[in-house]
């Protein structure tokens, strides 16, 4: 009995010195100093040349998109305070401008680095991961040097960020240093000797600054993006941002071409219009950085979805398409779905040439019909798109006044069962109210 109790104590005292030797260790992890404060840098002090590479730096990444607010008041380019919705809770982005008090004024360019590759802020916080730091840790010195110098010659904006909304204990900073030592791996992109300098510009671009995985790779329950999916797709800001492997599920291929066209102009000849939080990346952004490096990118996707194979079979997928397209649509059509879908979208989405017309997005070719779930056609019908939105100059109107939930599910069933070979969504109409909860209100180019 003795011996036993005494082989538990040391037991015990064995696992307590272990959990100590640990907790140190972690704090020592987790610890970074706070590095001192700087004066703004002077508006000379970085060539007209750096700030401009800065800009397609900063482009390609998208940084105004994420910190600049949209609620409410819509605020100042860069200035944060974008709200984030997320599992955990309502983050807003930071303000990136100069500003000293409330912005990244006082911060020296070995703090602004360290943020971008390390996730740790001038004050020696760790960063919350909504900043896809796990991404821009792959970007190179010299293009963190340019950001910087473009960042640091915007317009200083005082704006206070709306505190997070992250409850206790995640709203611990520390706990962020607990998820990168189980997720983040830093470090620069390495560039892939068995590909050629277009590929590994593709890549360093998609994986580095342009974070495409943030978007559409699905995440574990820890909010981290799953490795083993990559580029499998996942839901953001209630759509559905599509698979960008061989998992894409649309019967044409997304071709180097096609990717080009949709990343570069907002549309792509077979597949349609960018919408939805995908639209400012072609028309905000992409569309004003080098045309090589937005057909890099296209190139890397293009490979991985492996393309240049499975291009072969698009011919007739093609053909069956146009045909879906036009059956049903001539002469009497006793099903009443059909009616209702000629009355709403057959005009604009009816093709009788052997391909799509541009500005006539043919639907049996769309990710919306193919993807598990009817959100991104719901989306759509709701929203419309603007003519700054999709194809320039193109619009589509909302319909939320003009469909109720179970006219937009007879018209995804009827959708579902004619332009595809997959099987029904199911509890259509629930879906369709949930999307339309999701809607704060009728899109201004409503005209139903």
């Amino acid at each position: 009995m003795g011996a036993g109790v005494g082989v538990i104590k040391r037991f015990l005292a064995g696992a307590a010195a272990v959990g100590t030797v640990a907790g140190v260790g972690f704090l020592y992890y987790a610890w970074y100093p706070a590095l001192p404060p700087v004066a703004p840098p002077a508006a000379g002090t970085f060539s007209p040349e750096q700030i401009e590479r800065g800009r397609i730096v900063a482009a390609e990444g998208y940084c105004a998109e994420c910190h600049t607010r949209t609620d409410g008041t819509p605020g100042p380019e860069l200035a944060g305070d974008y709200r984030m919705e997320t599992p955990f809770g309502a983050i807003h982005s930071s303000n990136i401008t100069p500003d000293v008090e409330t912005g990244i004024g006082s911060w020296s360019e070995a703090a602004f680095k360290r943020a971008m590759r390390l996730g740790v802020s001038r004050e020696g916080e760790h960063l919350i991961p909504a900043f896809p730091y796990d991404h821009f840790t792959k970007m190179t010195d010299q293009d963190l040097s340019d950001l910087y110098a473009f960042l640091m010659t915007r317009p200083a904006v005082h704006l206070a960020i709306r505190p997070n909304e992250l409850p206790f204990p995640l709203s611990l900073r520390i706990m962020q240093a607990g998820w990168k030592l189980m997720f983040f791996t830093p470090g620069a992109y390495k560039p892939d000797p068995s590909h050629d300098a277009l590929w590994n510009r593709g890549a360093y671009l998609a994986e580095g600054n342009a974070h495409c995985g943030a978007c559409h790779t699905p995440r574990n329950a820890m909010g981290a993006e799953k490795k083993s999916a990559q580029y499998d797709g996942a839901v953001v800001d209630n759509w559905i941002a599509p698979p960008l492997n061989a998992h894409n599920p649309t019967p044409t291929t997304w071709t180097e071409d096609e990717l080009f066209q949709y990343l570069r102009f907002g549309v792509a000849p077979l597949h349609g219009p960018a919408g939805g939080p995908m639209s400012p990346v072609p028309h905000r952004f992409l569309s004003t950085v080098p045309e090589e490096d937005v057909h890099a990118i296209a190139h890397y996707y293009a490979d991985i979805d492996h393309a240049a194979e499975r291009s072969k079979h698009d011919a007739a997928a093609l053909a069956l398409a146009m045909e879906q397209s036009r059956a049903g649509l001539t002469g009497p059509n006793p099903d009443p779905d059909a009616k209702l879908y000629q009355g709403a979208c057959a005009a604009c989405h009816y093709n009788a040439a052997p391909s799509p017309i541009l500005g006539r997005p043919d639907l049996a070719l769309n990710n919306a019909l193919w993807l598990d779930e009817p959100t991104n056609l719901f989306q759509v019908m709701l929203h419309g798109l603007s003519a700054e939105e999709g194809q320039s100059g193109v619009a589509m109107p909302s319909f939320y006044n003009a469909l109720s939930d179970a006219d937009m599910a007879r018209i995804a069933a009827y959708l579902r069962r004619t332009r595809t070979t997959l099987p029904p969504w199911t509890d259509l109409e629930k879906k369709a109210a949930a999307v339309r909860s999701t809607v704060q209100s009728v899109p201004v180019n409503s005209s139903h």
